[in-house]
């Protein structure tokens, strides 16, 4: 009996070494994601920026919502439709400037595709 238990304990201590492992690997993919998916949007945003001053207006933003497929694509996704643009302009103008700068699109469209 004392024999099975060792088996069993040894079984047990290496998934549990190999869960470890895995939910490492799992952060490490989702960070590499991450990276992936904001490079993405901040070269969306520049697509979006019509006069390139490094920020959008809510008017680029409607703007980009009709001609943009990405952004289009990416609201589709998160179910916003243009009745809520304007929602969306102030959830992602973070510090209230009337403008919405490349890192708080990148981040909070980041974040609302992936809560």
């Amino acid at each position: 009996f004392g024999v099975l238990n060792l088996i069993v304990a040894v079984i047990v201590d290496t998934f549990a070494e190999n869960r470890t492992k895995d939910v490492h690997s799992m952060a490490q993919e989702l960070d590499i994601d991450e990276i992936q998916e904001k490079k993405a949007l901040y070269k969306m945003f520049s697509k979006m920026d019509a006069d390139k001053n490094g920020s959008l207006s809510y008017h680029e933003v409607v703007t980009a919502a009709r001609k943009i497929r990405e952004f289009t694509q990416w609201l589709r996704v998160l179910d916003i439709d243009n009745e809520d643009l304007q929602q969306l302009f102030v959830l992602l103008d973070e510090d209230g400037s009337g403008e919405i700068d490349p890192t708080e699109f990148a981040n909070v469209m980041y974040r609302m595709k992936h809560t």
